[in-house]
């Protein structure tokens, strides 16, 4: 559990926030066998700071690149996540608003619903509002350049941000919805992510050769040669997708390096 200013005191089922704590992520740290991803649960009660991350190719010595997205597993009504923007700005512009605080209007906002899925390219702008719980997953990578952050006493990277920020609005293409996508909710250069309900079909299965992690999010899935289980707030790691028991699965969340 990872506490953050604009984290929670009083956490969904099944998590309980120690007295005092506002969490705002829970990680799932990544197994030496598979640590080119990370997934998390993300909780706000307010906004995130507008940031953005570097690709593989920007990224500088002893930084990583950061693809990432979004499941909304919650969303109090009026939610939003803002991501890119909402005309082609330049750099210029970026920076003039990032220093008088108008780069929220210079934002696109989305109004989220359960089941929404948003893909983050690296050098997508963006930010997370209040009232949100969401699984994250990414690239295993905390590289976070902040360009505005509401006047926290929090470091900004203004000058890296501006170099790898993409100032454009945000493909209609990188949003969908869980009843739009079907098994497949990701399929991007870094890491796939699939919800799937039940045992996974063929083709499914098919996709997940070598390491994985199943995170279910109702039911249980066991692991098959070791005791080994995970239900709802917890994650397993597998080494294949055969290793795995989905007797008593309900929906998961399965996701792979690629």
């Amino acid at each position: 559990m990872i506490e953050k200013v604009w984290g929670r005191t009083a956490l969904p089922a099944p998590f309980t926030a120690p007295a005092g704590k506002k969490i705002g992520e829970i990680w799932f740290e990544p197994p030496p066998e598979l640590p080119q991803v990370l997934v998390k649960y993300l909780f706000t009660s307010e906004k995130l700071s507008v940031q953005v991350h570097p690709s593989d190719a920007d990224a500088l010595p002893g930084e990583a690149g950061k693809e990432e997205c979004w499941l909304v597993l919650d969303a109090q009504p009026g939610a939003q996540l803002a991501i890119g923007f909402n005309r082609q700005v330049s750099p210029e512009q970026i920076a003039a608003a990032a220093r008088d605080g108008s780069i929220e209007a210079l934002l696109s906002w989305h109004n989220a619903q359960v089941g929404d899925v948003f893909f983050l390219p690296a050098g997508t702008v963006h930010a997370i509002g209040p009232g949100l719980a969401l699984v994250e997953v990414q690239q295993s990578s905390d590289t976070t350049f902040r360009l505005y952050d509401y006047g926290r006493p929090r470091e900004l990277h203004l000058e890296r941000a501006l170099a790898v920020a993409k100032g454009v609005p945000y493909p209609v293409c990188h949003r969908s919805s869980v009843a739009a996508r079907g098994q497949t909710l990701i399929n991007a250069d870094h890491f796939r992510l699939d919800r799937i309900e039940g045992a996974p079909d063929a083709d499914v299965s098919a996709t997940y050769f070598g390491a994985l992690l199943a995170l279910p999010l109702s039911g249980e899935v066991r692991a098959r040669s070791v005791q080994a289980r995970a239900g709802p707030g917890e994650c397993l790691f597998a080494e294949s997708i055969e290793a795995l028991d989905f007797t008593d699965a309900g929906v998961t969340l399965l996701t792979r390096a690629k």
